[in-house]
């Protein structure tokens, strides 16, 4: 049998071939290049030669080319188009490239060459970005364990491997709960106060499973209008509770016990390594450095923000007592906010949301890339999908090709919910040739109906900009190693660019462009414009300490000594301090909280916040100077460009002039 993955990509621009693709090719092509790669490593310490920077640091970073981006068109697959096999699949995957990984961190005479290339790197005339490869590198196989004993290398690997079984697992079971709760219903009147438009698309959902009525699911396109905008509070509890229970009801999806095993877990490694703790451990390699700036920097803004939340909650309790609520519930929370927004705005999401219409929206976003750094963007048909709702773009930069993009807008079955930017290959210089990168977005917007076009609500319009700010990360890099490239940067920085993106979301003139009815071409009155601007920060201090909420129990889980006995209440004793609504003893965040216990964000979730800083500051720079200013434009640019190559902090002050002041956003937040 031929396996693509295998083979040279006979495609445009070398893309996946996933027409070709095939499940049974994942495995055996795994294994194959896995020993390709492990003869790659074998290769450089067998070199005779003495170690230098080329023939060891150097080769290193060029390595397991093939393998990188078959992981990478695998696992991008198992997070939006799914299937049992593929996470089959996944499970006997993830413990091989553990062992890989291990494989080369712990290989001695590897680590060996290294540390003479370190320790001698004051002889040898290397430039900022090959200085960075060094030292990342080394310490890079030192906090993989490169300097303990044989007993404890092994003891690594096989905790290395769990938490890799572990969080995939994770995942699985967040997916299969979300995918096997749907909430079935006949009588219209049960969904009073739910727009046309979104009963239209429970009507759709209920066809697609053979049944008369509205089913309701828990992706979030169907189930953020219930909370919104159901009059009926019961409806509105049930869907809560049963978003709020995904992997935490003791059935066959329960997650609390990999939740333990997870932290238990994290908890050895990083003491193993000789760190007190998790967070710890992750935070050495993070601008904020130490569990206890985190925390003070969480704490000072849950100081400052804790009075507006209760302000908030107070205002709307006043709405909810005029319906005979005496007290309100977090499940009441979304649908008295948008009554208090329309009475204090007149307007809400589903008026807004005939003038944000999908293409329209992207079209919007890709001319902001043109205008600020030169980028356009031609949609193509010679690059194959892995899904018919997938489209497919080639990048330029005047002549010059610059990048591929896979935008995936539509919510299905195989799919993970969120919005997440990911690449299916990375940026680098090789032998004079600049490689390209492969960029995809993913979203879950509601699809276009027979009617009508994918319009989106406002906060979706923001998540596009959003992740499209991560997607300019990867497309404007210009670097020479593939491992600082793009988005490889400290992770608390990461999310600077995307977070920067959304404040045109909210700039009049910028909006005016694409803010268009879908049916009469009447541009979004001024009127709306001014309420948008007005409406930005409503509820912001209850947002802000929802953040914080998951900033803090993040950080908790991965502390010194930590004892998960009970993962209800850990998290009630965690974050009780944030909470301005009562605790639903049927729910739980933890058990979905897929960012920490399946993504990369375990002991760095409070990066938003910590970005919010960078981008609050960023943009006012961009206001004081004109928001498409080409001078601030080109230096935010090699900001984007310079992906891993120096320290973020030293990129900030570069771009800015200074240091992030932490007033940017409170001013921008609280006035």
């Amino acid at each position: 049998m031929t396996n693509p993955l295998l083979q040279s990509f006979n495609t445009k621009y070398n893309s996946a071939p996933f027409a070709e693709i095939k499940e049974e090719h994942y495995l055996p092509a795994f294994k194959e290049l896995i020993d390709q790669s492990l003869q790659e490593i074998q290769e450089i310490t067998q070199n005779p030669e003495t170690p230098t920077f080329e023939n060891t640091i150097e080769a290193l970073a060029y390595s397991g080319e093939q393998l990188d981006v078959v992981s990478n068109i695998f696992f991008n697959l198992n997070s939006a188009e799914t299937n049992d096999e593929i996470q089959q699949i996944a499970q006997e995957v993830s413990p091989l490239l553990t062992e890989f990984a291990s494989k080369i961190s712990q290989n001695e005479q590897l680590f060996s060459r290294i540390k003479k290339v370190y320790d001698e790197k004051d002889h040898y005339s290397l430039n900022e970005e090959q200085k960075m490869l060094l030292e990342e590198t080394y310490k890079g196989f030192v906090r993989n364990g490169a300097l303990l004993n044989d007993e404890k290398k092994e003891q690594l690997k096989n905790i290395n491997i769990e938490l890799s079984k572990k969080s995939l697992q994770f995942g699985q079971n967040v997916l299969a709960a979300t995918n096997q709760y749907y909430k079935h219903l006949t009588n219209k009147d049960d969904l009073a106060g739910i727009p046309e438009a979104i009963l239209a698309q429970y009507e759709e959902e209920a066809k697609e499973r053979n049944l008369e009525g509205y089913v309701i699911t828990l992706q979030f396109p169907s189930l953020l209008p219930v909370l919104t905008y159901a009059e009926n509070r019961e409806l509105r509890k049930e869907l809560a509770i049963a978003n709020g229970k995904k992997s935490f009801d003791g059935g066959e999806f329960d997650n609390q016990n990999l939740i333990k095993e997870l932290v238990q877990l994290r908890q050895e490694k990083a003491q193993l390594l000789g760190y007190k703790s998790f967070a710890d451990y992750v935070l050495e390699e993070r601008m904020a450095k130490s569990p206890q700036k985190v925390l003070e920097f969480l704490n000072e803004l849950l100081t400052k923000a804790k009075p507006f939340a209760q302000k908030d909650v107070e205002e709307l309790s006043v709405l909810a007592k005029a319906n005979g609520i005496t007290e309100m519930q977090s499940y009441d929370h979304a649908y008295y906010a948008e009554k208090l927004r329309k009475q204090k705005f007149d307007f809400n999401d589903e008026e807004l949301k005939p003038y944000f219409q999908l293409d329209k929206v992207q079209e919007a976003v890709f001319g902001l890339a043109g205008k600020l750094f030169g980028l356009e963007f031609v949609e193509t048909a010679d690059i194959q999908k892995y899904h018919a709702d997938v489209k497919t773009y080639e990048i330029y930069e005047g002549e010059n090709f610059k990048a591929l993009l896979y935008a995936d807008y539509h919510p299905r079955k195989g799919k993970r919910a969120g919005a997440w930017m990911t690449s299916f290959k990375n940026q680098y210089i090789k032998n004079g040739e600049n490689h390209r990168p492969h960029i995809s977005v993913v979203c879950n917007f509601t699809k276009p109906t027979s009617e009508t076009p994918s319009l989106l609500t406002f906060n979706e319009v923001t998540t596009l900009f959003h992740e499209f700010g991560h997607a300019l990360h990867g497309v404007l890099a210009n670097t020479q190693y593939p491992n600082l490239s793009g988005t490889s940067v400290k992770w608390d920085f990461v999310e600077l660019p995307s977070q920067f993106l959304e404040n045109y979301c909210y700039e009049p003139e910028f909006l005016k462009t694409f803010a268009k009815h879908y049916q009469t071409g009447e541009v979004l009155p001024d009127e709306k414009i001014q309420k948008i601007e007005d409406s930005k920060n409503f509820m912001e201090g209850y947002q802000t300490l929802r953040q914080l909420s998951f900033g803090i129990l993040d950080m908790s889980y991965h502390a010194e000594n930590v004892k998960v006995e009970d993962v209800k209440t850990f998290e009630t004793e965690t974050i009780k301090a944030t909470q301005v609504y009562p605790t639903l003893s049927e729910t739980a965040v933890s058990t979905s909280f897929s960012h920490i216990f399946q993504g990369g964000y375990s002991a760095g979730y409070y990066s938003y916040k910590w970005a919010e800083v960078l981008d609050a500051d960023a943009f006012q720079y961009f206001k004081e100077n004109g928001i498409f200013n080409p001078e601030i434009a080109a230096k935010y640019k090699v900001l984007l460009s310079s992906g891993g190559t120096k320290d973020p902090m030293e990129l900030y002050k570069n771009f800015r002039g200074s240091e992030p002041k932490v007033e940017s956003l409170l001013k921008r937040a609280f006035g």
